[in-house]
């Protein structure tokens, strides 16, 4: 039994070294190919310059600044729409549902998650963008907005579930103390359920913002592609994810082209690592507070 129990430690531990050090390998992967790029543009070659066109015959542009304020605009707008309906259907799943309702929502809900992302870029241009052209009156729907209601329904998913199976897991004891002092069902939900699930809500919320900064086929398909410096959620839009969908696989090898979309996903890798690391530090101090 001992030795069955040192073999399962030791699996469990090769599993989290290694996690890390595929971790560590993608990062200095990405560097790496970094490095050229940095050299020959500089660091404000990328990053204080709106302007990327890389293919330019006599003077190209590799200004990224324009791609990364598309992304944070997309998933920001995405946020506003997913955050507030995945956690009022997480609330209304979790207690107000009947079983019978539950058992038929949340399964539809998880399925959602498994449409290809493919599929949902193509409803986006089919349904989602001429809507969004007839009501504010524009030639095309291809621009930021629909790419924001589209992540913001790829976000849903993930949001809805994992904050349902957060508030599900709050101790009944919560509930029956909160109702016993007076409290209503809706001031035990928000001021005594809500907070003590709070930890998974947030969770579920960094997963759906990772959900969409790391989408690439829906954005490529439903933003437009410009890779001009958006000014509002109407104009066309091209994210870092699509710049490199569309261009690395017809890049030249070596090139300074072929290194800058490295730095793009360098980007995106650091954007993701930030993500998480504020997620971890609201999900420590939250804990602190709850233990004092």
């Amino acid at each position: 039994m001992l030795k069955r129990e040192k073999l399962i430690k030791a699996l469990f531990t090769g599993s989290g070294v290694l996690s890390v050090v595929i971790l560590l390998g993608i990062f200095f992967l990405l560097l790496y190919n970094s490095i050229p790029a940095f050299r020959r543009i500089g660091f404000w070659g990328f990053f204080g310059s709106t302007v990327w066109n890389p293919t330019a015959y006599s003077r190209p542009a590799y200004g990224i600044l324009s791609l990364i304020v598309s992304t944070l605009m997309v998933t920001a707008g995405a946020m506003l729409i997913s955050i507030p309906l995945g956690i009022g259907c997480a609330v209304y799943l979790a207690e107000v549902a009947s079983p019978s309702v539950r058992e038929i929502v949340k399964p539809v809900i998880e399925i959602l998650a498994g449409i290809p992302s493919v599929v949902i870029g193509f409803l986006g241009i089919v349904l989602v963008g001429p809507a969004i052209a007839k009501i504010f009156n524009l030639y095309n729907g291809l621009n930021a907005l629909n790419g924001s209601v589209l992540l913001a329904i790829m976000a849903l998913p993930t949001i809805i579930s994992i904050s349902e199976d957060a508030i599900s897991s709050v101790p009944r004891e919560y509930r029956i103390a909160s109702l016993a002092l007076g409290a209503s069902k809706w001031q035990t939900i928000w001021k005594v359920t809500f907070p003590a699930a709070l930890s998974g809500v947030i969770a579920s919320i960094m997963l759906g913002v990772g959900r969409a900064v790391g989408e690439t086929m829906t954005v490529l398909m439903a933003t437009g592609n410009a890779p001009a410096f958006p000014t509002s959620f109407l104009d066309s839009v091209r994210t870092m994810t699509a710049t490199i969908a569309i261009e690395l696989g017809e890049v030249p090898y070596n090139t300074t082209h072929y290194y800058a979309l490295f730095v793009i996903g360098l980007v995106l890798f650091c954007i993701t690592f930030l993500v998480n690391l504020v997620s971890d530090a609201v999900l420590h101090r939250y804990e602190e507070k709850l233990g004092k």
